[in-house]
């Protein structure tokens, strides 16, 4: 019988919870929980005979696959999986995976709510400014993006979109203009959405060169990483344009300096919130659960990342 260990330093929700043991006694698998813990010691030793290893923002590192021989997949419950060593992974023959989609909608409907937070001055009681009639950029059109397209166009507002990967039908399909560089997205937007994965090319690649490119009172919303912030720069954009906002879904390492120097202009959550919805919960975990079932029963590697 396969041992799945729930290692969660962030708990799923309880209804979550529910599910997740409902499709584990489903599959006969064997299962344990390891919750709000604080030291990674806890996980190591937990993890030390299990066969399967579910996580949120957990960092499955090497100590965590030198202390879990017996480890066949380990699944990542949301988008993200930068947590996760890959190359590790794969040399100790171990499948990753994420679970793309599942927490889209929940993303989505924060980016609009920062998006209005930062439009309406933070609920500060002066006036502000609506969405609709407003052009909005999306760097990146993945799952994420194309929710978060869908709400914006009901808004009113005028989409846009980069991403190299898709066909222009995607775009066409949803109503959305496509672009034709990461320039533009900086360029053409009133309000920027970020939807890129921090990789060793993207991080810090929102630099001067692309801060230089927007209007001087555009709104950024990061519900990304912010690694793909260059956050000196950052700084300088903040200073050189006066109408210019931030709104990001993870505090930037500078959080003092830019509160102290911008105040009503930049806003971040106090922890990461895009997947803390009850729904988002359910879905992330009980799809990590049937990942896990359809690759240990029949070798099903759709959602594999470290390929």
């Amino acid at each position: 019988m396969p041992k799945v260990l729930i290692a969660t330093e962030k708990p799923f929700a309880a209804g979550a919870v529910t599910k997740i043991k409902a499709e584990l006694e489903q599959a006969k698998y064997d299962y344990a929980f390891l919750e709000s813990y604080t030291d990674p010691a806890d996980l190591h030793a937990a993890v030390k005979d299990a066969d399967a290893l579910i996580i949120r923002s957990d960092i499955v590192d090497e100590a965590v696959f030198n202390a879990a021989p017996n480890l066949k997949i380990v699944v990542r419950a949301g988008a993200g999986y930068d947590n996760i060593d890959l190359k590790t992974a794969t040399a100790k023959n171990v499948v990753a995976m994420n679970t793309p989609g599942q927490n889209s909608n929940a993303v989505a409907e924060l980016a609009i709510g920062m998006m209005i937070y930062m439009a309406r001055g933070k609920f500060n009681g002066k006036s502000g400014t609506e969405l609709a009639g407003k052009k909005l950029s999306l760097y990146g059109y993945g799952y994420v993006p194309r929710f978060l397209a869908k709400m914006a166009k009901g808004i009113g507002m005028d989409v846009y979109a980069y991403d190299p990967y898709l066909k222009d039908e995607q775009f066409a399909q949803d109503g959305v203009t496509r672009l034709q560089s990461v320039e533009d997205v900086f360029k053409t937007g009133d309000y920027i959405s970020l939807h890129i994965p921090a990789t060793a090319d993207t991080k810090k690649s929102i630099n001067d060169q692309l801060f230089a490119l927007m209007k001087d009172n555009v709104i950024m919303i990061n519900t990304a990483r912010k690694e793909v912030i260059d956050e000196e720069a950052l700084v300088r954009a903040l200073e050189q344009k006066a109408k210019f906002r931030y709104a990001s879904d993870v505090a930037p390492d500078n959080t003092a300096l830019l509160e102290e120097k911008f105040g009503e202009r930049v806003y971040w959550t106090p922890k990461k919130m895009g997947a803390q919805t009850a729904e988002a919960n359910d879905n992330a975990g009980v799809a990590s659960v049937r990942q896990i079932v359809g690759y240990l029963e029949n070798g099903d590697k759709t959602f594999q990342v470290n390929k």
